[in-house]
């Protein structure tokens, strides 16, 4: 936790980290204590060290380990961590209170960074703090003399990179490895949010290779990248996916109502569009949902999402509408001199 000018206390998480020899520190402001969080800052330190060591020495939590014996010994890693350091070349040392030094060192350099830093300062925001953090460590890299060594961490950090070896994987190109399974309906689910795969993956067990930025699933042959959701519970649909699990669908029948579940799957506003359409053309509904996916396929469901708003809240149903509002999103405001309702079919 830190303080701000105005009295109030935020609880913050940071991760520390210090070399052996040169007491060089390193500490980074992080949004949680989960696995992906912990391996990305670490990958972060090990770079800004200038390479790897032989050997990093760890507290207990969760995110590292899962299961242990009384006298220590690990039993069960967490996969993800323990993939992310075999492709590092580092060998894993965890504390245990039994081995005091270590578990002192550990907790010393958390205790000190809350000591000389976080204790000692009041910011205005998270951006002060993230400025005066930098501040801190060019004064305790560069400038204050070590209590162990007697010398700045800078005097001793040119020798100690010379022991260190090169970072295999950068911090923004590391790839968490996850184990998942491609369900009956060719999804791959992570952490609530769904990731299309080809119909031929189904029931198949793969790998998620979890980017910064974006996913790529792996499941036998098959192959598959998308962007990286942000929002829980959500979806991510390739267009040729959708074209795919269409085509793999037997029956006309079958093929309509796939169809129109992945219109449904937009959200709300494909709902009340197509109930509005079933009800107003109960003859034409079929034409409709046809029309409607090649929109879907040409525009994406972000655009749709937005011309069904627009078309619901102007009450026109029809798949002539829905492309009107279609061309007028894509369309520079500079340029829109007709009327909206002059493009409109009768």
């Amino acid at each position: 936790m830190f303080g701000l000018f105005n009295g109030t206390v935020k609880r913050v998480h940071f991760f520390a980290s210090k070399l052996k020899w040169s007491r060089w520190p390193e500490v980074t402001i992080v949004p949680n204590q989960q696995t992906e969080t912990l391996c990305r800052a670490l990958v972060a330190h090990y770079e800004k060290f200038g390479g790897v060591p032989l050997l990093s020495v760890f507290d207990r939590p969760t995110t590292i380990e899962h299961e242990w014996k009384k006298d220590g010994t690990v039993t069960q890693w967490n996969q993800t961590f323990a993939q992310v350091m075999l492709e590092l070349g580092v060998a894993i040392e965890l504390c245990w209170p039994a081995r005091g030094q270590e578990k002192g060192a550990v907790e010393n350099l958390v205790k000190w960074v809350k000591g000389s830093f976080f204790k000692q300062r009041r910011f205005m925001d998270d951006e002060d703090m993230l400025q005066q953090l930098a501040e801190w460590h060019v004064e305790i890299q560069t400038k204050v003399s070590c209590r162990e060594t007697g010398v700045t961490p800078e005097a001793r950090m040119a020798e100690e990179r010379k022991r260190l070896r090169p970072v295999k994987v950068s911090s923004e190109n590391l790839a968490l490895r996850i184990q998942v399974f491609v369900g009956p309906t060719a999804f791959a689910l992570h952490d609530t949010r769904l990731y299309s795969m080809p119909p031929g993956a189904l029931n198949m067990p793969g790998t998620l290779f979890l980017f910064r930025d974006r996913v790529r699933i792996v499941a036998g042959k098959h192959v598959a990248e998308h962007p990286r959701l942000v929002e829980p519970h959500t979806k991510s649909v390739l267009p040729d996916h959708r074209t795919e699990h269409v085509a793999a669908v037997s029956g006309t029948r079958g093929k309509r109502y796939l169809k129109r579940q992945q219109i449904l799957d937009i959200g709300d506003p494909a709902l009340w569009y197509l109930t509005e359409i079933t009800h107003r053309r109960p003859r034409d509904w079929i034409g409709e949902v046809d029309r409607l996916h090649a929109l879907l396929q040409q525009h994406g469901p972000e655009l749709l999402r937005g011309a069904f708003d627009h078309a619901v809240a102007a009450e026109t149903f029809g798949a002539e509408y829905v492309a009107h509002y279609l061309r007028r999103a894509q369309t520079p405001a500079s340029v829109t001199t007709i009327p909206e309702a002059a493009e409109l079919p009768l």
